[in-house]
């Protein structure tokens, strides 16, 4: 049976851990498991064959670590080669009758992308490529793509896939405690950009063990139109007899997964610390159960790298923020002629705080190659904002590129129904996901009526479906034109509103400001008819979030409607947001007053606090002529970072903010640095923690890096001694640098359940040898009784943590 007929028919059963099972045949820490495909293949083989006799519908090739970073080329095409052969010999020579399949399976590559790590992201789009073009060549069934705890790098490894096979393909990440990716994604957030991008099914694997991750998946349940996979750990891990255990027995796991089952959940096995005995007990719990059914939700969605905006009929209307976008703006165009990035992100900024939901990006100008510019501008402002983001232009080959580089889904604006624009735009929407903002327009020109305006919108519908987009992710435009020009057009534009929502059930968005060229006092008619278009049913509004009058309106509607909360939301805006805004152009024109936050960010603290690298470099460059570089340190920088760091412990900043932050403070330490004195750098070494020396490295075996990265980062920026070591470094190593640095602290980072005894072979001889240095572990298969079991000082579960633990070492 084709693979995703089963999949579509069928509760699908999947195979449980791998690492694990090797070691209890052999695998040695700091042993790369991959490798075993070729010097150890009956011992795979035969735990694939276990997974198969125990119902495993679809097994995991032991590739979840092949990688160009890990392997070489020649190397890599052996291990893949290998595993797939290994996983195929396993199916035939298994009993049961069940169809089976082999995925080739891809995990992440140990490297965080740009801007936050240094790995280019077309550079990992191509280290997922080489390996998926492996597997076709050695004809996996379908590719799996698991343990991913990064949207971006979820989007390269998927888009490889999508680039380089026609296999399906299955893809799941791995949620923490609070419910999100290590950089901040939440469920929604995935199900948009996955199902956007076509995967065939999505879920959640690994982290966790299934009472844990129900939150999550009860998520994908809920809004995902696509089968939902759930593979949880079997708990959480503790060391016995120097093995690691988990918590959940196979009964006890098997009984969650059922209830899973009945949930709506359609594809499941088991990760760390599963065997084929748990896949058994699942797979005997689930049988007699019908699969349920899976529908399309119908939501129109779009997303950043952290959360989903969604649009609904009757639901609160979205804002999108249109000042990034140089029509009638002299400054703005200023700033894309010269480069000026600071400015672009300053309005990006200002419209966040101002309350958008949605930023619109546009940056054509005559002579800009706007291909270049879109991409790098989309890049900038997803480093420092994380709102969704609006791509406008008529240019395809830009749309391409920004399209390519969002870490997220986007919307699109526009197409109209012209056959050219269709034909462009479309297949993009489909390859890298989307809402397409569709105008109600064709070649005949705009309707004067709003039953022609629907005729028009059918004609996209019908269109749109012939290249695979749903009505669900089409948002019309009936395009607001001036009436100053036709008395008439606000009429026919609001009803146009009503007709297309009551006949297509598609949601609508305007342009509000068009209404009024031409017109004195324009933000009088802009609101007001903002305010009309809402009571027809308008689903967004492109606007100034700087109007005072729309933003009045906006926040007068979500109360009057019952949008808001006890009126929350209006009486928040109107205490804080009124007063502090300047007055809107009269005429954009002739006049544009930029709004508080266009300009580039003016105080150190609050560049920092935003990330913004090139204003902190530029404003240290001014008030170092006028303040002392320590006390720039102090009074500027640390506690900027403190206020980041809390609220990134609070939940309310996310890693990746966390770390552009730390970037801008670097930018602002590399300027005072030219200016400190040799006294004053011994000074600042005494006030600013370099007493204390830390010495960090991924152990023997692990060559995942993110986590000890960001600890080097952060420990750095506030002023500690860092050593790093690198990744697979061996127990001797660690201990040689501590002693020869006399380091107080030691951080130790594994990702796989196989490279911890490497942790515990290490922390025993720090021990023994080292015994002054207290030592810090983290990662994601750690928690604190695992570090209390191996004898770790501190479990850290993120970054700051560890920098708070090693504050509280020098307080003490």
């Amino acid at each position: 049976m084709e693979i995703r007929d089963f999949i579509k028919n069928n509760i699908v059963i999947l195979d449980g851990g791998m690492g694990t099972l090797l070691q209890a045949k052999g695998l040695k820490p700091g042993e790369h498991p991959e490798r075993w495909n070729i010097s150890h293949p009956e011992a795979v083989t035969s735990i694939h064959k276990a997974y198969y006799e125990a119902g495993s519908n679809i097994v995991n090739t032991n590739t979840f670590g092949a990688n160009g970073l890990k392997f070489e080329d020649s190397e890599l095409e052996e291990i893949i080669g290998a595993a797939i052969l290994n996983a195929k010999k396993a199916r035939e020579e298994s009993a049961g009758d069940h169809p089976k399949y082999v995925a080739l399976d891809i995990g992440p590559c140990g490297k965080l992308l740009k801007p936050y790590g240094d790995l280019e992201f077309e550079k990992a789009v191509e280290l997922f490529s080489e390996i998926v073009r492996l597997g076709v060549k050695y004809r996996a069934d379908l590719i799996t793509i698991e343990t991913m705890n990064d949207s971006y790098e979820t989007k390269a490894a998927l888009l490889a896939a999508k680039e380089n096979s026609s296999l399906p393909v299955i893809v799941t990440n791995a949620y923490g405690g609070d419910c999100k990716l290590m950089t901040g994604a939440n469920a929604e957030a995935m199900i948009a950009l996955l199902e956007g991008m076509g995967a065939d099914a999505i879920g959640v694997n690994c982290s966790l063990g299934p009472k844990e991750l129900r939150p999550v998946i009860d998520s994908y349940i809920t809004c995902a139109s696509v089968p939902v996979i759930f593979k949880p750990n079997a708990g959480l891990p503790k060391i016995v007899d120097g093995k690691a255990v988990y918590d959940v027995d196979a009964k006890s796991f098997a009984a969650e997964i059922k209830e899973a089952v009945s949930s709506g959940v359609r594809i499941v096995g088991g990760c760390c610390g599963t065997t084929p005995e748990y896949i058994k007990a699942v797979a005997d719990a689930v049988k007699g159960l019908s699969p349920a059914l899976v529908t399309d939700k119908g939501r129109t969605v779009v997303s950043s790298y952290t959360h989903a905006v969604t649009f609904e009929l009757g639901g609160r209307p979205v804002i999108i923020g249109e000042r990034i976008n140089p029509t009638g703006k002299k400054r703005f165009k200023q700033a894309l002629i010269e480069g000026d990035i600071s400015y672009v992100l300053g309005e990006g900024i200002g419209q966040q705080e101002k309350g958008a939901d949605v930023l619109d990006v546009n940056v054509g100008l005559p002579d800009i190659d706007e291909p270049k510019l879109l991409s790098k501008v989309t890049e900038e402002l997803q480093a420092v904002i994380n709102l969704p983001l609006q791509l406008d232009t008529t240019n395809a080959e830009a749309m391409e590129r920004a399209l390519r580089r969002v870490n997220g889904k986007a919307l699109i604006n526009s197409i109209s129904a012209k056959e050219e624009s269709m034909r462009a735009i479309f297949p993009l929407a489909k390859k890298y996901g989307g809402v397409v903002i569709a105008l109600t327009l064709d070649d005949s020109g705009i309707p004067e009526t709003a039953e022609g305006r629907l005729e028009v919108a059918k004609k996209i519908v019908e269109t749109a479906a012939e290249y695979g987009i749903a009505k669900k992710d089409l948002i019309f435009d009936p395009l607001a034109l001036t009436i100053s020009a036709n008395g008439a057009s606000a009429k026919v534009t609001l009803d146009s509103i009503e007709l297309i929502e009551k006949e297509l059930g598609c949601c609508t968005s305007l342009g509000i400001s068009n209404i009024s060229f031409g017109l004195p006092n324009r933000d009088a008619i802009n609101a007001s008819f903002f305010t009309s278009a809402l009571e027809r049913g308008l689903s967004a509004g492109i606007i100034n979030p700087y109007s005072a009058e729309i933003m009045k309106a906006y926040k007068a509607y979500l109360a009057l409607h019952d949008l808001d909360k006890a009126c929350e939301g209006y009486i928040d805006f109107m205490e804080t947001y009124v007063n502090q805004t300047p007055p809107a152009p009269q005429n954009a024109e002739k006049k544009e007053v930029s709004p508080q936050g266009a300009e580039p960010v003016n105080d150190l603290k609050r560049a920092i606090v935003k990330g913004l690298k090139a204003d902190a470099k530029e404003f240290t460059k001014a008030i170092i002529e006028e303040k002392a570089p320590l006390e720039i340190i102090t009074d500027e920088i640390i506690p900027a970072l403190d206020t980041v760091g809390k609220g990134y412990e609070a939940g309310s900043v996310y890693l990746p903010q966390l770390l552009m932050s730390a970037e801008a403070a670097k930018e602002a330490f590399e300027i005072i640095k030219t200016r400190l004195s040799i006294s004053e750098i011994k000074e600042k070494n005494d006030i600013r923690k370099n007493a204390l020396t830390c010495v960090i490295a991924t152990v023997e075996g692990d060559i995942h890096d993110i986590g000890k990265n960001i600890v080097k980062l952060l420990l750095e920026n506030y002023g500690f001694r860092v050593i790093d070591l690198g990744k697979d470094v061996p127990p001797k190593a660690i201990l040689e640098a501590t002693v020869e640095n006399n380091a107080e602290l030691v951080g130790l980072s594994a990702l796989m359940t196989t490279t911890v005894p490497a942790m515990e072979e290490t922390i025993k001889l720090l021990h023994e040898k080292a015994s002054w240095a207290k030592i810090v572990v983290g990662g994601a298969v750690l928690n604190q009784s695992y570090a209390d079991t191996i004898n770790a000082d501190k479990y850290a579960k993120d970054a700051m943590e560890t920098v708070r633990y090693a504050e509280s070492i020098l307080a003490n």
